[in-house]
């Protein structure tokens, strides 16, 4: 069963979508919003306790002023797992999600994370992989970096709906506050993923030109207990390309990391 919760933290209101049961999975969505992990949210809910935020100040919710990082939201999916008594839980990140992922299970001192996917994630500075400038691209642009296909999913923006052109617009403008300095990842993060054991699981899109296979490679490298693996025909959004394969790769990692012991 579907419900909707507003979870609080300090003046902070999180929209939850929760459905399903068994081990709990937290499935953050990244800067194309929420609708980029519905359908891994629904396969999700067929096999496990799937909680689906939306992040403040996407799809028009509430974003108050004091939210200007990455990390403040992290720390806030952390208070909200403690709130409600979660252990033994798998957290699946996707973009900009798979960065909040990282960031929580760095700061999660209470070892409640006891799994990480990490889908084509930013967070990160790694040698000489970038991650490219996603606000410097039109929308064309935006199609050949993020698909294998781009043809088959890029839209011209003459013919997008205005109402859909402003959502995307201002979920843009959240990212830019959120993520645009320094751009795309947290300075300290890279040093702190080694002390985190649970195991994480990178998937990356082999097309995918926004962080490349290689940024994924150093990314997993960094991680206490990381493991990479590319999905080929696919790019930045894999689970939407390759919804098959994706499925099954993070199916095998909730099942291989459970500790049933510490549900509770």
């Amino acid at each position: 069963m579907l419900t909707n919760a507003s979870l609080a933290h300090a003046d902070l209101p999180i929209t939850l979508s929760e459905a399903g049961a068994g081990r709990p999975v937290l499935l953050l969505h990244g800067g194309g919003g929420p609708a980029t992990v519905a359908g891994l949210a629904q396969h999700l809910s067929r096999i496990a306790h799937t909680l689906t935020p939306v992040h403040p100040g996407w799809d028009g919710t509430h974003r108050p002023a004091w939210l200007t990082g990455i990390d403040d939201l992290a720390l806030a999916y952390l208070h909200n797992l403690r709130e409600r008594e979660l252990s033994d839980v798998l957290v699946v990140g996707s973009s900009l999600g798979g960065w909040i992922a990282a960031e929580m299970a760095a700061h999660d001192s209470e070892g409640r994370i006891t799994g990480l996917v990490l889908i084509d994630a930013v967070g990160v500075q790694v040698g000489t992989e970038t991650i490219t400038d996603f606000f410097a691209l039109d929308a064309r642009g935006v199609a050949e970096h993020s698909w294998h296909d781009p043809d088959r999913y890029y839209l011209d923006p003459a013919d997008v709906p205005s109402e859909e052109l402003t959502r995307r617009q201002a979920n843009m403008a959240t990212m830019r506050i959120l993520a645009g300095d320094p751009y795309m990842h947290d300075p300290e993060l890279l040093r702190r993923l080694g002390s985190i054991q649970a195991p994480a699981l990178l998937l990356w899109g082999e097309s995918d030109r926004i962080v490349t296979p290689g940024y994924g490679a150093a990314y997993a490298d960094a991680f206490g207990n990381g493991r990479l693996e590319v999905i080929p025909e696919a790019g930045h959004l894999p689970q939407i390309e390759q919804p098959e394969a994706t499925f099954a790769l993070v199916d095998a990692h909730l099942r291989r990391t459970s500790n049933p012991s510490r549900q509770q």
